[in-house]
């Protein structure tokens, strides 16, 4: 073998080397990634990351019984520490049907879980409370409620409540909603108040918000504060600005918009007028955008049952999850996961829908806080 032949061959073995120690370097890194154990620590399974989960803490409704249970657990916004506010499907029985005299649509519980209200003398106006918001910029701390409607001859609508409860001060919505997806989507125009299956808000600090609308139309809506149509943007299909389920929408400090494009398994990325940026490909199942102080942009994925970690340029950088629907379960265990909030305390709150409950997440003493979800990021100005 010449000189020149050795030292290539050299080179290339030495090349393979470095690429091999790299690959492993990347591995142990991503598998160090997700320990939260301390080192040399036994045990363990990081199911539920940097967080404790307080067992028990969603409980039976007082009419609750061998019968009657919780439907589906749609969403969840935590006011203060001591006031977190659940959406449910009203109750069902074993057989996943809906209660007659339908009930248990909007309640709230304290710190313990134990519930403190229920809003009941809205029933006749919920059927599919989809999600629960309180704008982070105002002071009276309103009460929004996506509803689709779909049942009981309530319309698909955007509901906002008084902080207790007691009044609605803005509805939203024509009530001439379609009947099924395929009416809706024969429409590629529909008007600024004719909904298909509405899904999520997002607000800007003037008052304004983003629709995500929805799982029939395919569209992002934008309202002033009083609820005035302002512009829209989006249509059906798979292309860039294109949508399929509309599940998701937060915004950045720089005021681009983040679209959970479910049904394509994206994210999708806005200037705040609607001009596509980018797109983030291959999130499977992604059905909220949540961004927070520090401006790490968490999805929540449905059928992976996790909490997924990406920094703005869309790089994943952590998660954590659990599927808990089997038999027996564990503390913390989700099952689709629909909602997330996070109280000013630091504890995290999800509502996994299929399983019909909420769960309460502390964070562990020590915790590192870049895995930590943060509270939800305010921007300044209007």
């Amino acid at each position: 073998m010449g000189a020149k032949k050795a030292n290539r061959v050299a080179c290339g073995a030495a090349t393979v080397a470095a690429f091999s120690l790299l690959a492993g370097v990347t591995m142990f890194a991503r598998i160090t990634a997700h320990q939260t154990r301390s080192a040399g620590s036994k045990g363990g399974d990081d199911r539920n990351g940097v967080y404790e989960a307080v067992a028990n803490w969603w409980k039976p409704a007082p009419e609750h019984d061998a019968v009657w249970t919780w439907g589906e657990v749609s969403g969840v916004a935590a006011d203060t520490p001591d006031r977190i506010i659940v959406a449910v499907w009203g109750d069902r029985n074993r057989q996943n049907q809906e209660r007659p005299d339908g009930t248990n649509y909007l309640v709230v519980v304290n710190r313990n879980g134990d519930i403190i209200e229920r809003w009941q003398q809205w029933d006749a106006i919920l059927n599919k409370p989809h999600q629960v918001y309180i704008s982070p910029y105002d002071p009276e701390r309103h009460v929004w409620i996506v509803e689709r409607g779909g049942g009981r001859n309530v319309p698909m609508t955007i509901l906002k409540f008084t902080n207790d409860g007691k009044r609605l001060v803005m509805r939203l919505g024509d009530g001439n909603d379609p009947r099924t997806r395929a009416e809706a989507r024969a429409n590629p125009k529909p008007g600024p108040f004719d909904y298909g299956d509405p899904a999520c808000l997002a607000f800007l600090p003037d008052g304004s918000f983003f629709l995500a609308d929805g799982y029939w139309n395919s569209r992002i809506v934008k309202y002033s504060a009083k609820g005035e149509y302002v512009m829209e943007w989006g249509e059906l299909g798979t292309g860039p600005g294109q949508f399929d389920l509309v599940h998701g929408v937060a915004i950045d400090r720089q005021r681009r918009v983040y679209v959970a494009d479910r049904t394509n398994n994206r994210i999708q990325v806005f200037t705040d007028s609607g001009t596509f940026i980018e797109q983030w490909p291959d999130i499977t199942d992604p059905v909220g955008v949540y961004i927070d102080e520090r401006e790490a942009v968490w999805v929540v994925s449905a059928a992976l049952n996790r909490i997924l970690k990406y920094s703005r340029d869309g790089v994943l950088q952590y998660y954590w999850g659990t599927y808990g629907g089997t038999r027996g379960g564990f503390a913390g265990g989700l099952s689709r996961p629909h909602q997330m909030d996070v109280d000013r305390d630091g504890n995290v709150y999800i509502a996994s829908w299929d399983g019909g409950w909420v769960t309460k997440y502390v964070p562990r003493s020590g915790a590192d806080p870049n895995r930590l979800v943060g509270r939800q990021l305010t921007l300044t100005g209007r």
